[in-house]
């Protein structure tokens, strides 16, 4: 009997995996929009309450490449469901956190189900037909990008209706679902790479990432000259340069630095970086600016709810987008729908920059970076999960969405810098600041394109054709592997 047939139907192990990557994905930004009421409730500062946020980043940067490095090595659907189990953890304690230290916690251990992303790639390369992985893995990367919008929009009616609390029991009900059938009915991928998890690599990477994301998380407050704010990049710069000698060295490394040189995988993970960079500094600081009232200058005085409709086609169109993204890969090549996607979002940053009076503009705007952001990051996860070996999806894949948490910070970071130049005495941002935050952004999409050319050339092959294994001759040193109708060669010319 073929062993898909004794399997659970790929179809449905996708409905579970989407349930798990969506509930995460909610977790990102659901809190952003409340964290005043957050502050107040919990009696916290200003910059004490960030790191709400800041815990969050930092947790799922070191766990993300972890999780799926344990992914390969000891089981994929484990793994996930331990990860599952995490988030609702931290969820748990969250919604009932009475104390910001113990919230702070919480969100550290939700960090660690930042895993289920390249888990769930990895599922899904090892059970899905390989004519179906591409646009599985399209739409899961559309999912994850989606839920960040929808977080935003949904954030205001749950703290009107109910309280900031229920912004982590709605989650926690949708990961204890996704858990229990993840262990029930997602099968045990039978790819497994041997080893150990190397952890003095595991202290190095967690020690660059922490010291870097608190450097850029708090520059805006302490200054990005200051003493704290140099020591801690110059810190990050020289273990990072340790972990890459220790990581080249290792017989069993946590992130396998050739695969990191492969040109597909370095070349769509600095793409990765600067659609962190636009995304999350669009979806962090857009509802601030609709939400400022008439006597600013600018804005609409718009309610939390409001805004986050506003959003709302952002949301609803990376979705849509993720569902037809497989298909367009398959006509035109991931390659060229990436570069199409950083063209459609540069052109609605630019809108966003320069049109914003009316509600129609912000709609049209933000309709645009919808299909431009859907359009990109599943065209990324696609490239880099066709990119390199079978055992290596997981690690690479996790690298890739790290990437992406990392530039959302320092987008973060810099977008608040720049918002800051010219504010009033009282603290009130300028128009000026906002229209340069968002130029900024869209300068980063031109010189995602830009990158995105360097991408390797992506042969396509009919959608139709069921291989297992390219039939196109490759040079020596080239990776390539068919899935969702592509072949991605990581050729040098």
């Amino acid at each position: 009997m073929p062993r898909r047939q004794r399997r659970t139907h790929y179809q449905l192990t996708f409905a579970v995996l989407a349930l798990g990557v969506s509930a995460f994905a909610l977790l990102q930004s659901l809190v952003m929009p409340a964290l005043p009421t957050i502050r107040v409730a919990l009696d916290a500062s200003q910059t004490d309450v960030t790191w709400v946020l800041t815990a969050y980043l930092l947790s799922a940067s070191i766990f993300t490449p972890i999780m799926g490095r344990l992914g390969d090595m000891s089981g994929k659907k484990r793994m996930f469901v331990v990860a599952l189990v995490a988030l609702a953890v931290g969820s748990l304690l969250a919604a009932l956190a009475p104390s910001l230290l113990v919230m702070i916690v919480a969100r550290v251990i939700q960090g660690i189900g930042g895993g289920v992303l390249p888990l769930a790639f990895g599922i899904i390369r090892d059970e899905f037909p390989a004519v179906k992985v591409g646009g599985a893995v399209g739409l899961i990367a559309a999912l994850s990008a989606m839920g960040a919008g929808f977080g935003i929009v949904l954030a205001g009616p749950i703290v009107s209706a109910l309280s900031y609390r229920w912004l982590f029991w709605f989650p926690l009900i949708m990961v204890a679902v996704a858990a229990l059938a993840a262990y029930v009915l997602v099968p045990e991928s039978e790819e497994r790479t041997p080893g150990r998890i190397n952890w003095l690599a595991a202290a190095l990477l967690s020690g660059w990432l922490v010291a870097l994301l608190l450097a850029v998380s708090q520059a805006p407050s302490w200054g990005w000259v200051s003493v704290p704010v140099l020591g801690l990049m110059a810190a990050s710069v020289v273990i990072g340069v340790v972990w890459v000698a220790v990581e080249r060295r290792s017989a069993n490394p946590l992130i396998d630095m050739k695969m990191m040189t492969i040109r597909s995988v370095w070349t769509t993970n600095v793409v990765a970086l600067l659609f962190g960079v636009a995304m999350y500094a669009m979806l962090g600081f857009l509802p601030a600016f609709l939400q400022a009232s008439a006597a600013a200058g600018y804005g609409f005085g718009a309610t939390v709810t409001e805004s986050g409709v506003m959003l709302l086609p952002n949301a609803l169109l990376m979705f849509v987008v993720g569902l037809v993204a497989g298909r367009l890969a398959q006509r035109f090549g991931s390659k060229m729908v990436l570069i199409a996607g950083t063209v459609v979002s540069f052109v609605g940053l630019l809108t966003i920059a320069l049109a914003h009076v009316e509600v129609w503009q912000i709609i049209v705007a933000t309709s645009l970076t919808g299909i431009g952001f859907g359009l990109a990051f599943s065209s990324m996860s696609n490239i880099i999960v066709n990119a390199v070996p079978r055992e290596q999806t997981g690690v690479a894949s996790g690298m890739n969405a790290n990437i992406r948490t990392i530039g959302g910070s320092l987008g973060a970071a810099v977008m608040a810098s720049i918002v800051a130049v010219g504010a009033a005495p009282s603290g009130l941002p300028a128009e000026s600041g906002y229209t340069n935050g968002f130029l900024v952004l869209a300068g980063a999409m031109l010189l995602a394109g830009a990158v995105g050319f360097l991408i390797p050339r992506i042969a396509r092959i009919p959608a139709g054709d069921h291989l297992e294994e390219p039939s196109v001759p490759l040079r020596h040193g080239e990776l390539a592997m068919v899935a969702g109708g592509t072949v991605v060669g990581d050729e040098s010319e």
